[in-house]
């Protein structure tokens, strides 16, 4: 994700600030794991790496963890539990400061649970009887299944399994491995090593391979722009 990060950060500040919230119930060396990959991650591409420790809703409704956010060129959140992730920044004083900072010109960018819960659906891809749980839904139109090769190559019903689950009117795209979806909110490109996928509710899918750009239209049929 070497080249994604320094395109979400091209013409930024060269800030990052990311936030390990979605592994807030795995314990202290979990969060310490995705603390420390972020930081050595954005000190290689020579970027002010700032780490926000906010676990639970307390740490969210912090002010002084709010602040943090000002002045980013890129806010990241990562990975874990998606459903956890959205439940906790709701509505809180630090999601009311990375929605100010995005609107003010900052990159917003999540992998795995992060990515999940950007969309209108937080997860529920991988459990077969329970209900998807709501995202933050800053991509109000989407929903997502990251790691889109591996979880496909382990159980091939699960796309079927998740439209289901998905509200109407919806899209599901799944994001390979090694793989982004950059832009927003209608128009990406394919960044990265393999492909994204739009996951129709009849089984049938569309590849869109590395570098191809991408129309998504809320409510109808993407459309392959190059």
């Amino acid at each position: 994700m070497t080249e994604v990060d320094r395109h979400l950060l091209e013409g930024r500040p060269r800030r990052a600030v990311f936030l390990p919230t979605a592994a807030g119930q795995e314990g202290d060396e979990r969060v310490d794991y995705w603390l420390d990959l972020g930081r050595r991650h954005y000190e290689r591409l020579g970027v002010e790496a700032v780490p926000l420790r906010v676990l639970d809703r307390s740490d969210a409704e912090r002010e002084e963890l709010a602040a943090e956010i000002a002045g980013a060129g890129l806010v990241y959140l990562s990975g874990g539990s998606p459903a956890y992730l959205a439940d906790t920044l709701r509505d809180t004083a630090v999601w009311r400061a990375i929605l100010d900072a995005h609107e003010a010109g900052a990159a917003l960018a999540g992998c795995s649970a992060g990515a999940c819960a950007l969309t209108r659906v937080a997860g529920g891809f991988r459990e077969r009887s329970t209900a998807a749980r709501p995202g933050l839904a800053v991509v109000a139109h989407l929903a997502v299944i990251p790691h889109f090769d591996r979880f496909d190559g382990r159980d091939p019903g699960l796309a079927a399994q998740f439209a289901g689950r998905v509200p109407p009117g919806v899209g599901i795209v799944g994001v390979d491995e090694e793989t982004a979806l950059v832009g927003g909110p209608e128009h990406y490109t394919v960044m990265g090593r393999r492909s994204a996928w739009w996951l129709r509710r009849d089984g049938s899918r569309s590849e869109w391979k590395s570098g191809s750009s991408v129309f998504l239209p809320v409510g109808c049929e993407p459309v392959i722009e190059a």
